[in-house]
């Protein structure tokens, strides 16, 4: 496919270089294909308008504008806005994949200001490498696209890297919450039903089929597929998708918990918890383990895991009915779990 603006496409050179005149002159709306990590991919229809309104408030966010790492794919929403952030802040930005490694990439960055967007699979590998410190040269490291384990997060800031979580989908034209508070503009409510809508003029334009359009949009609001709360200061907690909660036995269950549970067990590199059809149960639950390289967890047995969940402070109803374990996790193209293909499986 040639490249293009009309769904994105193309390398992150030639997508930058359509980028530049768009966002200097305006014109049709960009679209975007999503992963369809959990199901099937929509086109989402970004106006100029809602794009530079998210990525003005992003860097004024940050401190400024500055110069950026691209290490993510230029067709996905992430990655697109590192682009367009780039050419707002008129600087030209370093690709990953133009260098032999990260901290070659970070090396090659000449701004006085300079920051990062990951995917939390990328900082995994890299705290695996032990490279984590190779991040603290950044003023600041996004990272979204997909639930954070709190001991990553520590490690990130041990290290030195100033680690900004973000929250967002292609919808939102990328993140626009930041550590949990809306970027200028964004507005967030939480439904009696404690699903979390957003809104402002960083939303998109819809789908380019428009069923699926009406939805989610309602009112100005856009209907994610989260359920979440907000504090007293208005900070967003992000509880998990909505999807995330599978009801097994009568049991309601949430399945990032127990990954992050799971992450706790002697052995393991990486997990992930998946919902599967079962005639018995409605729902059983799936535990996914990668072990370690040094170590072989070909004995597990299903009662450790399913200790090491009860250790962790959750109902032993929540704890897995089997384990498979792989070599590596499946992912999508911009490092997410592919879900899909777990549950396939």
């Amino acid at each position: 496919m040639s490249a293009s603006l009309q769904p994105v496409a193309g390398d992150p050179r030639e997508v930058l270089a359509l980028l530049e005149p768009w966002l200097r002159d305006g014109g049709d709306p960009i679209v975007i294909r999503t992963s369809g990590s959990t199901g099937e991919p929509k086109d989402v229809i970004l106006s100029h308008t809602a794009v530079t309104a998210s990525a003005t408030a992003a860097l004024d966010r940050l401190g400024g504008p500055g110069q950026w790492l691209l290490a993510l794919p230029a067709t996905a929403v992430g990655g697109l806005q590192v682009l367009v952030r780039s050419v707002l802040s008129g600087t030209d930005p370093v690709l990953l994949a133009e260098h032999a490694d990260l901290a070659t990439a970070i090396a090659a960055m000449t701004d006085e200001r300079r920051y990062a967007s990951l995917v939390p699979t990328q900082l995994f590998r890299l705290a695996e490498e032990g490279r984590l410190a190779d991040l603290a040269a950044l003023d600041a490291v996004l990272l979204g696209g997909a639930a954070m384990p709190s001991d990553l997060l520590d490690q990130a800031r041990v290290a030195g890297v100033r680690v900004v979580r973000t929250y967002g989908m292609s919808e939102t034209c990328g993140g626009c919450v930041y550590d949990g508070l809306p970027l200028d503009g964004v507005r967030i409510r939480i439904d009696d039903d404690g699903q979390v809508l957003l809104g402002g003029p960083v939303l998109f334009d819809g789908y380019a089929d428009l069923d699926a359009t009406a939805v989610v949009l309602r009112d100005g609001w856009f209907s994610t597929s989260d359920l979440g709360e907000l504090d007293a200061d208005g900070r967003l907690r992000v509880l998990g998708r909505r999807d995330d909660v599978v009801i097994s036995g009568g049991i309601n269950i949430s399945l990032p918990a127990v990954t992050e549970a799971l992450r706790r067990h002697e052995g393991v590199r990486d997990v992930a918890a998946v919902g599967v059809p079962d005639d018995e149960w409605g729902t059983r639950v799936v535990a996914y383990l990668v072990p370690d390289d040094a170590v072989c967890l070909d004995g597990l047995r299903l009662d450790e895991v399913r200790d090491t969940v009860e250790a962790a402070g959750l109902p032993r109803t929540w704890a897995p009915r089997e384990i498979v374990l792989l070599d590596t996790l499946p992912l999508l193209a911009g490092g997410k779990v592919d879900r899909q293909a777990l549950s396939r499986r």
